[in-house]
Formats: C-alpha cells, sequence, structure tokens
C-alpha cells in the first residue's frame, strides 16, 4: 500500500541529505554568515561538533518576525523568481539548510539586525518551534546546534572519531578561509584556537595562516585570462610537490569545490616538470560568469557543471603553464672551445698529437723510480688500437712503463661480458670421506642487457624475448614479502627526527592509527599544529622518503575501511617505496634475481595489477621485420 510519510519522517529523510556529519552543519551556517555581509565569523566546536557548534557572525541579522520562518523548509531571501537559478551568485540559495539542521539536533538562535536597539532569541527542538523572546545581542547572528541526530540514532552510529570529526570541520574552515580572504575567520575546537586569519583581503595572508609557512613559502603567483573566464591563484614549485593531491584547493567564484577537470587541467600544465607520483598543490580561484556555471548539481553544492568546460579547462591549464614557463631559469649552454681559458696552464693543456707523443717520450726518459713526472694530456685521447701499439705513447709508471712489461703481460682488448648463470654459486654437498661440488644448473634464460636503465631484456630457451619492468617486479616481490611476514619490519632510528607537515584531515587519519603505523615499522608522535614528528622508519625505507611516503599513507588510510584494508594499502605504498626505481643503475646481481623470480612463474603483477613483463615470440619479432 502506497501512503505518504509523515512529515516529520520526511523532514528528517530531507535532513540526511543535507546534514551528513557535523561538518556539513558548519558549512552551511558559515555559508550563510558569508552572504549576510560578515566581514568576521567567529565558529566554535566541541567533541567534534557532535557537542556543539556555535557559529557568529556580524553581519545584516534576520528580523525578529522571521526567525521562524528561516526554518521553514525552501525558505530563503535569496531566490524570488525561476529565472534566478540561472544567476546564482550566493553560496546557499535552497532554504533548506536551518530546516535540516533543526530537524536533527536542538538549535538556539539570537540575531539582531543592524540599527535595531534589540534582538530576539528562538530555541528549535527536532524542528519544532517555541515562541520568539526578546533579547539583548549585538549586530549579526550567533546560532548554537548541541546534541546533534540526537533524534536520529541510524546516523548517529556511524559518526567517527572526535578527532577525525574535529579535522574535517578544520579543513572546512581552511576552504572556507581561504575562498573568502577579505573575512577574518577564527576556529575554535573544544576551547583552543585551531585557525585565525586577518581578513586583510590578501589571499597570501589567508594562505599563510590556513596551511602554514612552509606551503605558503613554496608557491608561485599565477594569473590568466581566457574569454570570459579568469584564473588566479598560487602553485607550488616544481621541486615543492607532494605526495598527494590534498593540497589542491578550487574555488569558482568564491565557492570550494572538488572538480576531476581542474584537477586534470592544472596536472597537465605540470606534464614533464613534475616526478612521476608527485602532485602539484594550489590555491586556485576560478572567476566566469555566473550564467556560464551550475551550482545546483550536488545535495552538499561541492560540484558544478561549466557550460564551457573547454574553455575552463584551456584558462586553467595555459595559466599554469605559462607561470611556470616565465619562473623557470634557462640551460646553461656549454662554450665554445676557444672561449675557454686554461687559468692552469701547468695542469691542462692543449697540443696536438705529434706534441703530445714528444712531451710524453721525453718524461718517460728524464723519469726516476723516485721521482715520476706526470704525463701531460690531450683533449684527444688515443684509440685503443693505438694505445696497444707497439708505437703507443709511453707512460711512466715508476720504475717500469708498459713497454718494459713482458709481452704475456701487456695489456689485451677487455672480453664482452657475459652474465654468470642464475645461481651465484655452486651448492656443496656433504659426501663421507670426501668433499664435492654439485655441478651448476644453467638457467633457461640469458640477459641480454637493460634498456632506458628500467626494462630488463631477457631472452628465453624457446626463443622469446621478454621485457621486464625492474620497479614493478621488485615492488611485487617487497609486497609478498612484507605480507607474509609475522615478525615485525627492522627499524632505523632517524638521526635527526622529520617533521611531516600534513593537513587537518591526512594529521588526525595518521594519529588515529599510530599502532598499525608501530606494527610497520613507523614512530610518530603529535609535534603539535599540522605536524607530526617522525622518529623511526622500517630499514627498507630510505629516510629521504619518510616524508613522502607518510603522506601517501594518509592518503591510503583515508580511503581504505576495514583493518585489512587499511594494512594492504599501507603494504602497497611501503613495497613501492623500497623497490628498485625506473632510471636507477642496477647491479647485474639484482637484475638476475628479478629475472629468475618472473622466469618461475612467481611474479606476474604488480600488487596494484599491471603487468610485470610482456613477452615477445620468434614469429612476432619476424612479423615486424616482415621476416615471417
Amino acid at each position: 500500500m502506497i501512503q505518504q510519510l509523515p512529515p516529520h519522517v520526511a523532514d528528517l529523510i530531507a535532513a540526511g541529505e543535507v546534514v551528513e556529519r557535523p561538518a556539513s552543519v558548519v558549512k552551511e551556517l558559515v555559508e550563510n554568515a558569508i552572504d549576510a555581509g560578515s566581514s568576521a565569523v567567529v565558529v566554535e566546536i566541541r567533541r567534534g561538533g557532535m557537542g556543539l557548534i556555535r557559529v557568529t557572525d556580524n553581519g545584516c541579522g534576520i528580523p525578529p518576525a522571521e526567525l521562524p520562518t528561516a526554518f521553514l523548509r525552501h525558505a530563503t531571501s535569496k531566490l524570488r523568481e525561476p529565472e534566478d537559478l540561472e544567476k546564482i551568485g550566493t553560496l546557499g540559495f535552497r532554504g533548506e539548510a536551518l530546516a535540516a539542521i533543526s530537524a536533527v539536533s536542538r538549535v538556539d538562535i539570537l540575531s539582531r539586525r543592524r540599527g535595531d536597539p534589540a534582538g530576539a532569541s528562538l530555541h528549535l527542538e527536532g524542528g519544532v518551534p517555541g515562541s520568539v523572546e526578546d533579547a539583548g545581542a549585538p549586530e549579526g547572528t550567533a546560532i548554537t546546534v548541541q546534541d546533534l541526530f540526537y533524534n536520529t540514532p541510524a546516523r548517529l552510529k556511524f559518526m567517527r572519531k572526535d578527532s577525525a570529526e574535529t579535522a574535517a570541520v578544520n579543513g572546512l574552515m581552511q576552504h572556507l578561509a581561504l575562498s573568502h580572504p577579505d573575512i577574518s575567520f577564527q576556529f575554535r575546537k573544544d576551547g583552543a584556537d585551531a585557525l585565525h586569519t586577518p581578513g586583510d583581503g590578501r589571499l597570501e595572508s589567508a594562505i599563510y595562516a590556513a596551511l602554514g609557512r612552509d606551503f605558503a613559502k613554496s608557491l608561485t603567483p599565477v594569473q590568466g585570462t581566457g574569454g570570459d573566464v579568469s584564473v588566479s591563484g598560487f602553485v607550488t614549485a616544481p621541486l615543492q610537490c607532494r605526495g598527494s593531491r590534498s593540497m589542491q584547493v578550487f574555488f569558482v567564484n568564491g565557492r570550494f569545490i572538488k572538480s576531476q577537470l581542474l584537477t586534470a587541467a592544472l596536472e597537465e600544465g605540470y606534464r614533464n616538470q613534475i616526478m612521476k607520483g608527485k602532485f602539484p598543490g594550489c590555491v586556485l580561484a576560478v572567476t566566469l560568469p555566473v550564467t556560464l556555471v551550475d551550482v545546483n548539481v550536488h545535495p552538499a553544492k561541492t560540484q558544478v557543471k561549466f557550460a564551457g568546460e573547454r574553455e575552463v579547462f584551456d584558462a586553467v591549464y595555459h595559466t599554469v603553464l605559462d607561470s611556470l614557463a616565465a619562473k623557470g631559469t634557462p640551460q646553461p649552454t656549454a662554450p665554445q672551445p676557444e672561449q675557454v681559458k686554461n687559468l692552469r696552464g701547468d695542469f691542462f693543456q692543449s697540443m696536438d698529437a705529434k706534441a703530445y707523443r714528444a712531451q710524453a717520450a721525453g718524461g718517460a726518459k728524464s723519469s726516476t723510480v723516485h721521482s715520476p713526472k706526470p704525463p701531460a694530456w690531450n683533449s684527444e685521447r688515443p684509440s685503443a688500437t693505438a694505445r696497444l701499439s707497439d708505437s703507443a705513447p709511453v707512460v711512466s709508471y715508476g720504475a717500469k712503463t708498459r713497454n718494459d712489461l713482458p709481452q704475456e703481460q701487456k695489456p689485451v682488448p677487455e672480453k664482452p661480458r657475459t652474465f654468470p648463470p642464475a645461481i651465484p654459486q655452486a651448492r656443496r654437498e656433504e659426501v663421507p670421506g670426501q668433499r664435492t661440488i654439485a655441478p651448476v644448473k644453467e638457467a633457461p634464460w640469458r640477459i641480454a642487457g637493460e634498456v632506458l636503465r628500467t626494462y630488463i631484456v631477457c631472452e628465453s630457451e624457446d626463443g622469446c624475448v621478454w621485457l621486464i619492468d625492474k620497479h614493478a617486479a621488485h615492488e611485487r616481490i617487497n609486497f609478498d614479502r612484507l605480507k607474509a611476514t609475522q615478525e615485525p619490519p627492522a627499524r632505523q632510528v632517524l638521526l635527526t627526527p622529520a617533521a611531516v607537515e600534513l593537513d587537518e584531515t591526512d594529521k588526525a587519519v595518521l594519529l588515529d592509527n599510530l599502532p598499525l603505523l608501530e606494527r610497520f615499522g613507523f614512530a610518530c608522535e603529535d609535534f603539535g599544529g599540522r605536524t607530526v614528528l617522525v622518529r623511526e622508519v622500517p630499514a627498507d625505507i630510505d629516510a629521504a622518503d619518510a616524508c613522502a611516503t607518510l603522506e601517501e599513507l594518509a592518503s591510503c588510510l583515508t580511503t581504505g575501511r576495514s583493518m585489512e584494508e587499511r594494512r594492504e594499502a599501507m603494504l602497497h605504498t611501503m613495497a613501492c617505496k623500497a623497490a628498485i626505481k625506473g632510471g636507477w643503475t642496477s647491479d647485474p646481481a639484482e637484475l638476475r634475481v628479478l629475472v629468475e623470480k618472473v622466469q618461475s612463474g612467481e611474479v606476474q603483477y604488480c600488487p596494484h595489477g599491471r603487468p610485470v613483463a610482456v613477452k615477445l615470440t620468434k614469429y612476432e619479432l619476424e612479423k615486424m621485420f616482415k621476416r615471417a
């Protein structure tokens, strides 16, 4: 049987779409304060916002007679006609925020309009308003929300720890402060100041207060325009990029949003300028006509749609690219030989081959055992054939010269290098009465070399050619080893503890998972502010990678839900950080071990699912060269 839901049930369902957590309440209330023309906003929370949320502003205020109306669904002062939906310029507009918040909490509001002799107060519980009473109040509005979700236990049981909810509110306040540097924001958590911006209208001041000095120092200003789209703000220098995207902040017409389009445009501007696995940080404000952007596509208003996505993408991309190019320094060019001055003529000399041989021969005749004369070096070295012939110049090496050596001891051309079998040495077998050595079994493959210092070229006995990604193979070996071991990893104590600066959300995640980090070899502690102090790291991790590793671990722990998922995410990151990197020069013994693991079938895919090796048959190669 179909029936209409009771009003209070419908209100609770609607509230769930707007009020997801305490940070959602803070967002709606602060945005209303901004729309009211405030120049100063103070936010206070207790127990992550579950105990208390208070937002105080000095805006225009609400008339006493309109206080009950403000808490009705779809009651707003920001829209009048259907045409207004096409040109929304305020942060709030639906008229659902106050109704949704009051439906799941206990609310007190105190407001006074500018110029009025007194203000008014109103108390609501579960969406039901009391009576409006006169009250003394400063100009502006103060809203207090207590006992959030007290009447919706289904939502209450899904709330996270107080520290996690506090971090979410802190991150929200940072974004709001950055989007409106002309407003002074003050955020207090459990009685302590966590954020205070000056409100002087300068974006760099807001960045310094909200994101910290170190991040602010790594930024470079950008500004550009493309068509109706203008872009301004700051981006990190290529060498200051981070291990996650947590420091990418975008605003569209003063509204903080999450946009894959803007993220892609930003990172495209950094192409070929940053290391793989690093991401740029930014605080970018995109401004365009309100008729070209639709902000009514998401209940939380954190996503938007652009009428011209290509125009917006190009504006961000070219602004970032041009700014980085302008800040870049030209690479030095080598001077011409005739421009080089020999400041030490006694050490570096330039002469032709004839003069070189004459001087070298003369030095050999006059040399003694006790005082050999160092030879003079020409800028052009003789060829290998000339150096090994009888007519090669004689260079003194103490009492003997090359020509003084016995014929059989003269240098011979170096033979082509060959790789030993996969098993480095034979296994000794004990036999009563005698010691024997088991014969070495030849490997059914041969390492032909390495290309791009990333891929191993291997030939198998069946006539196939293998290209093996050494980083991916080593990463899988590390992952399997870490996953199988039950013992805690060996640690290394850092000589100087590393101070890792994170955003509030990532820091809260790490501090909530300190026991898990401890199991994997990380000794961390809270250092105040946004900083985590690292004293010990796993022995497999380079100490220089400690900061980047923790940034990635924080991102992994944020997305993983169960303990097993978080453990696997951490193993992925640690295996990757400890693996051989593409571009590194590897020892032949390392390459042999990797090839052996791949050829035996033990390693086939990296922990992320990418293939480790590519196989080319003889027929496929011959087909490429039109031989088949």
